[in-house]
């Protein structure tokens, strides 16, 4: 084989896998069986012993420079996949793999939390719903990327200073701002910030969660205009979790419809939104027209 159809070849192998993914909170027991047993379950919690399965055996692939788009209610399961996928929270049960991380044989879930860190660092990105969560609010804008790229080994200041000028600029950031405290920021422009503190070391899977929850409708736009013109000028691929169906029609190619753990329905954005087949989807499409 010669190269050029060797890079194709892996070049159509999907950048994550995620094989039946678990997390449940409480030990279980005989009624509940694992999370499987729905005539028992109220949607997605046992009554009998308090455990609620947050994810019930998820799946998914992510190809190179796709948007996948996940959609869902509060506690479908959307935010704890994310959380799962970014070592936040510790899996139950299931399988993970990336194409750039030992040629996607080994499953990362498993591995020392040195390696997870060095995951974090250099392939995956992270855009969390609370800025809270992925910004030191009382740190300059400059320093909260600085301190990114410290962590992944950097250590000429120049050279990082320089990075996190341009990230911050790339993402809108006024240069006067800099290296203000996100803190003294707008919602959107701590959003902006956390994605370019994501994109620092250049990952080629940024992680979205909600990242315009909270948000004046038109700080939402300029948000996800700022994410799709990303995806497009870099390349990148990301998987983006919202409650809100227009979010994921206007950035997503595919889309993933979870519900109570579980994913109900899958495919191209265009095709569930024009002929959706479960009724919680229909009910999405609907509120949406």
């Amino acid at each position: 084989m010669n190269n050029g159809a060797l890079n194709t070849l892996v070049s159509e192998r999907p950048v994550l896998s995620v094989l039946n993914l678990k997390q449940q909170f409480g030990d279980g027991c005989p009624a509940c069986q694992g999370g499987d047993d729905d005539a028992v379950l109220e949607k997605n919690y046992c009554p009998q012993c308090g455990t609620v399965f947050a994810l019930r055996g998820v799946s998914l692939d992510l190809h190179e420079s796709e948007i996948l788009g996940i959609v869902g209610e509060s506690g479908s399961g959307k935010s704890t996949l994310m959380s799962c996928l970014y070592f936040d929270q510790p899996a139950s049960g299931g399988q993970v793999f990336l194409r750039d991380f030992e040629d996607a044989a080994t499953n990362v879930l498993g591995v020392s939390s040195q390696a997870k860190r060095q995951i974090r660092n250099y392939r995956l990105g992270m855009v969390y719903q609370n800025p809270m969560l992925g910004l030191r609010m009382n740190i300059s804008a400059v320093s909260n990327i600085a301190e990114k790229l410290i962590s992944a080994g950097s250590r000429h200041v120049g050279r990082i200073e320089g990075r996190a000028a341009g990230l911050l600029e790339h993402v809108n950031i006024p240069r006067f701002r800099m290296k203000d405290p996100p803190r003294t920021f707008s919602g959107g422009m701590q959003q902006r910030v956390q994605i370019a503190k994501a994109l620092s070391n250049n990952p080629p899977i940024l992680l979205l969660d909600e990242v315009t929850t909270g948000l004046d409708l038109s700080v939402q736009a300029n948000v996800l205009d700022l994410v799709k013109t990303l995806q497009r000028e870099l390349k990148i691929s990301m998987l983006i979790v919202s409650h809100d169906l227009a979010v994921i029609r206007m950035l997503a190619d595919r889309a993933m419809v979870m519900l109570n753990g579980r994913v109900v329905e899958a495919g191209l954005t265009d095709q569930i939104l024009e002929d959706p087949q479960h009724p919680y989807t229909q009910q999405l499409v609907h509120s949406l027209l």
